[in-house]
């Protein structure tokens, strides 16, 4: 079989740094080592799960979370109710003219509209 001895491992090692190069390999180990290190996380979860003792029905807790609380929202100041109404003025206004110029389209694009008999 294969024997890991130091003239092949220096061949191993000149191959891989040919395969991935100078500037990628430190990347590759960085993103190896944090693979294991989540790897061993998860092993190591797993292991304290199963050390849990195991409750019975008659053990469950049940959790009712409160119910939410609102919070009064405090009353816009006048420059901010200013601006709110600025806003919507300018809104409805545009919403007119987009209505507009909307019907001005239907009316004469009707009359003017071309087919495309281009095939794809």
């Amino acid at each position: 079989m294969f024997d890991p001895s130091a003239p092949h491992i220096i061949i191993l090692l000149v191959v891989v740094l040919l395969l991935f190069g100078s500037t990628r390999l430190p990347g590759a180990a960085r993103a190896l080592g944090s693979s294991m290190h989540i790897f061993k996380k998860s092993i190591k979860g797993l292991d304290d799960d199963d050390k849990l003792p195991d409750s019975g029905p008659g053990n469950q807790a049940t959790y009712v979370p409160p119910p939410p609380q609102q919070l009064p929202s405090p009353p816009p100041s006048q420059s901010q109710q200013a601006q709110i109404d600025a806003l919507q003025r300018q809104l409805s206004d545009l919403q007119k003219q987009s209505a507009g110029s909307d019907a001005q389209q239907g009316g004469s694009g009707a009359a003017g509209q071309q087919h495309d008999t281009r095939s794809y």
